[in-house]
Formats: structure tokens, sequence, C-alpha cells
């Protein structure tokens, strides 16, 4: 019986590139791929598979946050295995990642040479997190709390202070100072300056 793998990213050339490199194993079967957050959380509840592979961050509806999605998977289908390939960098939202019970972790930059091994160790009910990620998690830490880094994160992906307190289920007014203090920390002066240091350091 083949080993039935969901993807999902919301661009078809990794997708495609990525279906390709794991269906040269024959024990290895892509039920299903998938471009967004409801259609993720849709397929899972119909579609039966051994392992999820998906991107961090997708554009849809519901659960488009990264970590939120991630979290609303843990709690729905808590056997599921799930890898996560992406571009981000950054120490803290790495680990928040880990943090939500990914088994896998690998940078898109990795794909060619470490996904089949990354999916070989965690079907085998081990976890997996690949050489250029180590380094990141391994890198200093940043002064910002988790806290702080979640609250930036959001607003430089376009959440307002509001949006951000209930998808965090936290109030604005604390929302706010946690805003207000990682600017303070880091020297911010603007919501320009936190869209600059997002894409600076791998927040995005």
């Amino acid at each position: 019986m083949s080993f039935r793998i969901v993807l999902a990213d919301d661009h078809p050339i990794v997708s495609s590139g990525v279906r390709q490199l794991l269906e040269h194993d024959r024990s290895l079967s892509v039920v299903a791929v998938v471009t967004s957050p409801d259609e993720l959380l849709s397929t899972l509840d119909n579609t039966p598979c051994d392992l999820l592979i998906t991107d961090f961050n997708m554009p849809g509806e519901q659960a488009s946050d990264g970590l939120g999605l991630l979290g609303l998977i843990q709690r729905k289908h808590p056997t599921l295995p799930v890898i996560v390939l992406t571009m981000i960098t950054n120490t803290a939202v790495l680990r928040s990642v880990l943090g939500v019970g990914v088994r896998g972790l690998i940078s898109k930059a990795d794909t060619l040479t470490e996904l089949p091994l990354a999916v070989s160790v965690v079907a085998k009910g081990r976890n997996y997190v690949s050489i250029s990620m180590k380094g990141y998690l391994e890198a200093e830490t940043a002064k910002l709390s988790p806290r702080e880094t979640e609250v930036l994160r959001l607003f430089a992906s376009g959440y307002t202070v509001s949006q951000i307190a209930l998808q965090l289920n936290r109030s604005v007014k604390t929302v706010s100072s946690q805003k207000m203090e990682a600017m303070n920390k880091l020297g911010i002066k603007s919501d320009l300056g936190i869209y600059a240091y997002a894409r600076e350091h791998g927040l995005l």
C-alpha cells in the first residue's frame, strides 16, 4: 500500500516540482494538491492521507495565517504528521512553527536534496529539520518576545490591530501594547518601518 501525501502550496510550479520529486519513489502517492487553506481543510476532512506537506502562508478566507492554520490542523487531525516547506528564515517564527507540533521543517531552497529524506524520516515517526533550518534555529534569539514577533509578523502581513487581537484571542489594548513595545525595542518609528523590518528579517 502506498504512503499517501497531500500537498498544499499556492504556487503551482512548486507543487508540480515537489510532486514529481516525490513520485519518483513508487511507494509514495500524492493523493491531492491544494492551493488555499480552505481547500486544504476540506481535503483533509474528506481524503484519507498519511502525511501533509504544506507551505507556511497561503491566501484564503479562513486560517490564512500560517500558525493559525497549523494549529487548527493539529487540533482537527492530531495524528497527521506535517512537514512545512517555507522561505521564512526568522528564528522566532520557525520555533513557533515547531511549537505547534510540526514534524518536519524545510526551506524551499532545500527541497530537491532533503525532502525525500524528510518524508522517509517523518514516516517512521521521527522529526526532521533541514540543515539550513537548523542554522536559523540556532541563531541568536531576537530581542523580541515570541508574542511581539507574532504581532509584528501579522501586522506586516496586512492584518489590523483589531484583526490580530481577534486572531490571537487577545484584547486590542494588549496587541497595541505589544506592537508599540516591539517598535520601541527595535527603534522603529512608523508602520512603514515594520514592513521593512519584516522583509529584512524573514518574517514574511
